[in-house]
């Protein structure tokens, strides 16, 4: 039976990236907007008033006039293990990895404990807005499994991949660099391209895996070129110095990765703090894309991001919660703290170009703007409603805004996970405030 909604509400979405210079049509707002939904997928976008004479009777007709919906918040870096230790005391990187990081993540090769975690994980994404996630899990194959049954259960767009590691790390955590990638293939074959579901080759850094292991990490990517690549590059000084020492023949920690093939369209870098110019050309060149990551930046001071170079070298970017490093899942808090950053950093984020980063942007990076990130006909109708009366604070604030650049970027900055009153995915009510 064909299931076609109609929401009547603000609605307020991105056609193009607001930073670039020619974009003033990159956004597309209707203060009375009417989204349209046939099975799942965007039928029609437009003014209410233009559009509900038209509608049939087989429509449903939603009405959230007090609300604005936006296109579903994208994660594009985001470790759901260390959900449980989110929030722990901010040491450096690799000293919080050893004290905080490893030790939880040894508990998921307990299937019933990675697969209960999995299922909070994937309800806190989506009660905070999030509809689709680059998600690392652990060196255990229950743990990969748990995510992607978790968030195949609730219809979720979800890419994830066991991570590989076989060196400089704990015992328990150590796969050998051929069991590590047989069990990644196996993966592969069991949920890549399984519903909304998409596999990523996981090596969680240089310092963790061996040549021998990046290789064949290399080699399983050419062999499955649909499938993404996940991990983290130059985020901390430590790290860095490390890597050097570990790869002393390569120009910098990115070549690392760009030599075992492992930088390509699909392939996600988490951080890039420090890498320079020629970094970025390659990068660009390749395809591969930047995670940014303020929350986690900030909270173990690992640096200030360089979204002006990035986007001057035209590399695909969009945001990451790195939880457990970040410490919320509200993708509202951490576009808060990358404005914040970039203010430290001399620059600037608009209200639209964080909106950009989070969804449209960020589909970009992970090569999905083509079925998610706006709300253009025929793409898969994720969406969330925001509630501007969700705090005191943010009632009054947004009581004053003039326009819905200045509303936007005052409910990103004081908004968090009660600002989210419905999430939808394909058109489909997943959650509800209060329910």
């Amino acid at each position: 039976m064909t299931l076609r909604r109609a929401f009547r509400a603000s609605i307020l979405h991105c056609l193009a990236d607001p930073g670039e210079a020619n974009a003033s049509s990159a956004i597309e707002y209707f203060d009375d907007g009417l989204l349209v939904v046939n099975n799942g997928l965007v039928e029609q976008l437009g003014p209410a008033a233009a559009l509900l004479a038209g509608l049939s009777a087989d429509v449903e007709l939603i009405e959230c006039r007090d609300k604005l919906i936006i296109p579903g918040l994208i994660d594009c870096h985001v470790h759901y293990p260390q959900i449980d230790m989110i929030a722990s005391y901010g040491t450096q990187l690799l000293d919080w990895l050893e004290r905080y990081a490893y030790p939880t993540e040894c508990r998921f090769s307990d299937a019933q404990h990675a697969a209960e975690v999995a299922a909070y994980f994937a309800d806190a994404l989506l009660r905070n807005g999030t509809t689709t996630a680059l998600v690392f899990a652990t060196v255990h194959v229950e743990s990969a499994d748990a995510i992607f049954a978790a968030a195949e259960q609730r219809g979720m767009r979800l890419i994830a991949g066991k991570v590989l590691m076989d060196r400089n790390c704990p015992e328990q955590l150590r796969d050998g660099p051929d069991g590590g990638i047989e069990a990644s293939r196996k993966l592969i074959d069991r949920w890549h391209g399984k519903g909304r579901l998409s596999y990523a080759i996981t090596p969680r850094f240089a310092i963790t895996s061996s040549n021998r292991q990046l290789q064949a990490a290399g080699e399983l990517a050419a062999e499955f070129p649909d499938v993404y690549l996940q991990t983290h590059l130059a985020e901390n000084a430590a790290e860095i110095d490390m890597v050097a020492k570990l790869f002393p023949k390569n120009r910098s920690y990115y070549d690392v990765y760009d030599r075992f093939g492992l930088s390509r369209a699909r392939s996600v870098f988490a951080h890039c703090l420090n890498i320079d110019d020629a970094d970025r050309q390659q990068l660009q060149r390749r395809g591969a894309a930047i995670a940014f990551c303020p929350g986690s930046n900030l909270f173990l001071g690992s640096g200030l991001f360089d979204l002006r170079s990035a986007s001057n070298s035209r590399i695909r970017v969009g945001i990451g919660s790195d939880v457990g490093g970040g410490s919320s899942l509200n993708l509202l808090r951490t576009l808060s703290d990358a404005y914040k950053a970039l203010q430290l950093n001399g620059q600037s984020l608009p209200g639209f170009r964080a909106l950009y980063l989070a969804t449209l942007g960020a589909a970009k990076a992970l090569y999905l703007d083509d079925r998610i990130g706006n709300f253009a006909s025929g793409k898969e109708a994720d969406f969330i409603m925001l509630d501007s009366s969700s705090s005191p604070a943010v009632k009054r604030r947004l009581s004053q805004s003039t326009d819905v650049a200045e509303k936007f970027f005052a409910l990103m900055t004081l908004g968090d996970d009660r600002a989210v009153a419905a999430t939808y995915l394909m058109g489909r009510s997943v959650f509800t405030a209060g329910e």
